[in-house]
């Protein structure tokens, strides 16, 4: 039996799926903070023959024959994380930044420590240590937050918090926190308690390569990333360390916690590393945050709260209270307009996570696709208008008026063509 009909012919409800995919991604403003456009070299990689081959163990050190390609593949790949982010050592086999965290916690701390991280209400992630994770479940987490005064990281109570409690690990880096993290103050800190610093940087691993973002290598026992939003590759997760972490970070990855390693994906990584190390990659890294700046302004000037006032990074995260309606009513709202973000929860909200009441907005996905700072007034025009007009309407909004603002939206991004998206 043979078969090698193409997708269309194979399974035609999927190949229509994944055409309407393409479509609403060139279509919409897509301002999910978490995503972006993986270039057509990354997606070709990773719809490559390689995901037909298992590679259990590490270059030169596999359990199964035929590595005659994934060995120099894998060992490539984790060359250039190394070279991007001047690190000792790459794992570049953790299948997302979640695997990747809990790797992390495994080669660094016995399960039952404590560990110290950024609250998820505050702008942290699920996996330093939220109670619903299994970094919460496993381990004894505490969490610190932001100021209310300005919402911004409150390293006192991070100092204090650590000679309370005394972790074994602490947890910097952030989902929704709009400022630059101050990576050496938290390597103080961790270092008067006698800590590792391990830094999640898989939001800003992007701009940390291109230049615009302080690194935690220099400071960190591990740094935890995904290898896609703004680093622009495919899904997936990487681990750097310094040297006398390598073992037991390479452990806890496998056999600790996974089989065999994803080979088409480890294949678009080193594409996308290969990627980030050229020059044009800085300047896609300096117009995300300009871009994001330059979107803040336009919100701001139109009346809407962003939460320490403005950003530093590729996120900005506004408090929709004023307007009447949640961010998440809004941002469904909108989404039909073409216009892409999620609900998020802002610092002290008074509202529930499941109902927040604010919206994250991110800008890697639209600098991806060629727009400047000079086109963000539009797109916060935009933003404002569907928000306002699903707020007027008690979180719906009108066919008529989404089919028109969608349109308009189009027309706008036609001149921007979608990476990795052919017509």
């Amino acid at each position: 039996m043979t078969f090698d009909p193409a997708l269309q012919a194979a399974d035609p409800q999927v190949a229509d799926l994944i055409a309407r995919e393409d479509t609403r991604q060139r279509d919409s403003l897509r301002l999910i903070a978490s995503e972006n456009y993986a270039s057509s070299a990354v997606l070709e990689a990773s719809a490559s023959s390689l995901t037909n081959k298992y590679a259990e163990g590490y270059p030169g050190r596999r359990y199964y024959e035929g590595m005659d390609v994934i060995d120099p593949l894998e060992s490539l790949a984790i060359e250039r994380a190394k070279e991007i982010f001047g690190a000792e050592h790459a794992n570049v086999q953790p299948y997302s930044g979640s695997p990747a965290n809990l790797a992390a916690l495994l080669a660094l701390v016995e399960p039952g420590g404590t560990i110290l991280g950024m609250s998820l209400p505050a702008g942290g992630h699920l996996t330093h240590g939220w109670k619903v994770s299994a970094t919460g479940i496993y381990y004894n987490a505490v969490q610190y937050g932001v100021r209310e005064t300005d919402h911004r990281l409150d390293m006192d109570q991070v100092r204090s918090l650590a000679k309370e409690h005394s972790p074994k690990l602490i947890w910097c880096g952030h989902s929704a926190y709009p400022r630059i993290v101050d990576f050496e103050a938290f390597a103080e800190i961790a270092n008067e308690v006698g800590a590792h610093l391990v830094a999640d940087i898989a939001h800003i691993a992007g701009l940390i390569a291109g230049g615009v973002h302080p690194s935690p290598v220099p400071h960190a026992a591990a740094v935890t990333t995904t290898t896609h939003k703004t680093l622009r590759g495919p899904r997936g997760g990487l681990i750097m360390c310094k040297a006398e972490h390598a073992k037991a970070i390479d452990k806890a990855v496998f056999p600790g916690l996974q089989g065999g390693p994803h080979n088409h994906t480890t294949a678009a990584k080193a594409v996308a590393f290969g990627e980030a190390l050229k020059p044009e990659f800085k300047d896609y890294a300096a117009q995300v945050v300009t871009n994001a700046k330059a979107l803040g302004e336009g919100l701001l000037g139109r009346g809407h709260t962003l939460i320490t006032g403005g950003t530093d990074n590729h996120l900005l995260l506004v408090d929709l209270t004023s307007t009447g309606i949640s961010g998440r009513v809004a941002a469904r709202a909108i989404n039909a307009c073409g216009i892409e973000m999620n609900g998020n929860s802002i610092p002290f909200d008074k509202r529930k996570p499941f109902d927040p009441s604010g919206v994250r907005v991110g800008l890697a996905a639209l600098t991806s696709r060629g727009l400047t700072a000079e086109h963000m007034d539009t797109v916060a025009g935009f933003i404002d208008e569907g928000v306002r007009e699903a707020a007027k309407h008690d979180g719906t909004i009108e066919d008529a008026f989404a089919t028109a603002l969608a349109g308009r939206i189009r027309e706008f991004l036609q001149p921007f063509p979608a990476p990795g998206l052919t017509d």
